[in-house]
């Protein structure tokens, strides 16, 4: 949105990202989202019927204000920045592509499951998995804690790292932000049971649509860096092409699958959710047991595909911005 300065603040954000993570004594932008997402659900359930079409119209208000005020009003900030100084506009833009990133979070978070698992302390390593995953964790023995693990960093390596990355690329801060919203709402109110079934419908669909490309680009990206770390390039695509639509989401099998090929592991299989059984497909071949070292090598694999990224869509960005200046 702002030139070259955006794609330095890009650069900049990825940087801080990998070295320090998300603290948490620093403000984060997805809990103002959390809270007016929230705060609207309440507000929208009394104002709209208590129908199937009621609660699928809430849901769609709801998805409108959410995603048009991540997108305006980090818009609108960084405009006033710019307009004052350059300088500003790219530290504030640097601090909001940091904030959509989540490369060191997510290792650091799922490191702490392979810690746990370590020290063979499985009450603690079933609380750290509880932390990064929505199954219930409570009768996971080690082997399905760290499957779990590994599911979840092959999974944000879109969601969480990839998509953003590319949204930054495309738009700057506002785009980031407004995937972050996207991807924010989906996690609060893109649930199958209810309360959520009709009211979490078209959040749910529309993070299915933002998720669509960024998820299959990361695969491809996953499978080239697994194969540039040394993992099986030929089972990484072979598995890939085989299982990359089991799963419930047209999206979350595409990275899973490729992970599951180049470690020679077989992951996902049933899980309960809040007391639920979902019956899921297993995707992967099981060459060899799962270890918790198998959450190092996940997290390798991550952080090379985050740097392929990183290469790929900031020279496209770059690319784009020299072509405009040309013309």
């Amino acid at each position: 949105m702002f030139g070259y300065w955006s794609l330095y603040a890009l650069l900049l954000g990825a940087l801080i990202d990998l070295a320090i993570g998300d603290p948490h004594f620093v403000p984060h932008p997805v809990v103002l989202m959390g809270k007016l997402i929230s705060a609207l659900e309440k507000l929208l359930r009394r104002v709209f019927h208590k129908t199937k079409r009621g609660e699928n119209a809430a849901g769609f208000v709801l998805w409108a204000i959410v995603a048009s005020l991540s997108f305006i009003v980090p818009a609108a900030i960084l405009m006033l920045c710019y307009h004052f100084s350059k300088w500003l506009g790219f530290g504030v833009e640097s601090v909001m592509c940091w904030q959509c990133l989540a490369a060191r979070s997510l290792c650091r978070e799922s490191m702490k499951v392979k810690k746990a698992l370590d020290t063979g302390d499985i009450a603690a390593s079933r609380r750290a998995v509880s932390m990064i995953v929505g199954r219930d964790t409570a009768g996971l023995d080690e082997k399905a804690v760290a499957r779990a693990a590994v599911e979840t960093v092959a999974e944000n390596t879109s969601d969480g790292v990839i998509a953003p990355l590319i949204f930054l690329a495309i738009g700057g801060g506002p785009m980031g932000m407004l995937y972050k919203a996207v991807n924010t709402m989906d996690s609060m109110l893109g649930y199958t049971e209810p309360p959520y079934k009709h009211f979490g419908l078209v959040p749910a669909k529309l993070d299915d649509v933002f998720n669509f490309t960024p998820a299959r680009v990361s695969a491809i990206l996953m499978l080239l860096g697994g194969g540039m770390l040394g993992f099986s390039l030929k089972n990484g695509a072979r598995i890939f092409r085989r299982d990359r639509y089991k799963h419930a989401s047209p999206n979350s099998a595409q990275t899973e699958s490729v992970m599951a090929g180049l470690t020679g592991l077989r992951l996902a299989g049933d899980a309960y959710y809040h007391g639920v059984l979902h019956k899921k497909e297993f995707i992967g071949d099981p060459l060899r047991e799962i270890e918790p070292r198998d959450i190092s090598r996940a997290n390798r694999i991550m952080f090379m595909t985050a740097f392929l990224a990183l290469i790929v869509f900031g020279g496209l960005r770059l690319a784009v911005l020299v072509l405009i200046n040309a013309l």
